[in-house]
């Protein structure tokens, strides 16, 4: 019988990884704090946040639901409190 060996992954990678997430929620908390600020209209800060999961998703390919689950709530919510959005 054959068994599915999985490849445990080196420090290096686990590393870069770790880069990657903590990039990600510095992004994602300038993109927060930007919104708030009131500067932006609706459609810049619309498109800010298209290029943050943009970005997000450059970082880490293939996770999209990742990104619609864990941050898309927070940048709604807060679009919703600064633009009055229905």
């Amino acid at each position: 019988m054959h068994q599915n060996l999985q490849c445990k992954p080196s420090q290096e990678e686990i590393d870069e990884e770790s880069r990657r997430i903590r990039r990600l929620r510095i992004l994602v908390r300038l993109t927060l704090e930007t919104i708030a600020s009131g500067d932006l209209s609706a459609e810049e800060a619309a498109t800010m946040v298209a290029a943050t999961r943009q970005a997000a998703l450059e970082m880490f390919p293939g996770k999209e639901r990742a990104f619609d689950l864990i941050y898309r709530p927070q940048f709604q919510r807060l679009m919703h409190a600064v633009y009055r959005l229905q």
